[in-house]
């Protein structure tokens, strides 16, 4: 087998995982066209079509399923190897890629990636945020970082942390001009910074404790965002009130740059998981991540 041919292997792997050049590309730190080309000399090598190509998507033929069902655990075995092998000399190695949202980014990962990184630093890190529901494994993350909630049930997930707690606020500006809220009705009087969801074009409906149970409440106002973090700004330069964590308002809470509302319905949730697909190996580099991040998580 001629060097190439692992290369065309390689790359017709990746771009069946990623489900396009791009992804795939950047992942293999090489261009498009050269990803292409390879998968286009292992097609005439092999004699068929591996992959239906669009201007808009790559999908796989049935040749091409068949195919990666047979190589794929192989080079994916390859490919630990040698992280295996320097996991027994204390060296995690390898691209963990996680998937996370902003606030998640935030909140739990960004107090922790400066250590990580420091105590093994022959793992690289390739953080990926996209404020939608994102399928890991399709995607080809090793990872993900979100409330859990929004955790799909067959994946293992870690708790980062406990309990978080939402808060509502506004700037005292836009309290000079608006009545402070007393029940989640009144929010319909009010400007209220809204969250559309990147994947499903949802809107977030804000949520409150009310007599015991949790009651969604639709919102309005003139800006809809799709930046989990971008609310709190918006509340600070008096455009509306915002649903936050009360974690990151608390700093603007205490230079009362910011003032809270409706506190007695805020309600609390699980707060932020670290999950992961169910495996038989753990690869080290990820074995590593979750060892140190429980850690963190629990020194704090």
């Amino acid at each position: 087998m001629k060097l190439n041919q692992l290369d065309g292997l390689v790359a017709f792997w990746k771009v069946a995982g990623h489900r396009g050049f791009s992804a795939a590309a950047a992942a293999l730190e090489v261009s498009p066209s050269a990803l292409s080309q390879a998968i286009r000399q292992l097609e005439a090598r092999l004699g068929v079509r591996l992959l239906n190509r669009t201007t808009r998507s790559v999908s796989l033929t049935e040749a091409g399923e068949t195919y990666l069902a047979k190589i794929g655990p192989a080079l994916n075995d390859v490919l630990n190897a040698s992280e295996e092998l320097n996991a027994l000399q204390g060296r995690p190695s390898g691209v963990l890629r996680i998937n996370a949202a902003r606030i998640s980014i935030a909140m739990v990962l960004q107090p922790l990636l400066a250590g990580f990184l420091k105590a093994y630093p022959d793992v690289q890190i390739e953080l990926s945020n996209d404020e939608g529901y994102v399928d890991i494994v399709e995607r080809g993350f090793d990872a993900g970082i979100r409330l859990g909630e929004s955790v799909q049930k067959d994946m293992v997930a870690i708790p980062l942390g406990g309990p978080v707690s939402v808060a509502v606020v506004g700037a005292p500006a836009y309290f000079k001009k608006h009545p402070v809220p007393q029940h989640p009705s009144d929010l319909v009087d009010h400007n209220c910074v809204r969250f559309r969801f990147s994947g499903s074009g949802a809107i977030y409906k804000w949520e409150f404790k009310v007599n015991g149970h949790l009651i969604e409440y639709e919102i309005g106002g003139n800006l809809t965002i799709s930046d989990s973090l971008f609310s709190l700004d918006a509340a600070l330069d008096g455009v509306g009130l915002a649903y936050t964590f009360e974690q990151l308002a608390l700093p603007h809470l205490r230079a009362k740059k910011l003032t809270r509302v409706l506190g007695e319905f805020s309600p609390s949730f699980p707060g932020f998981y670290l999950y992961y697909p169910s495996r038989r190996q753990q690869p080290a580099k990820l074995k590593a991540f979750v060892d140190y991040a429980l850690k963190y998580a629990g020194n704090r």
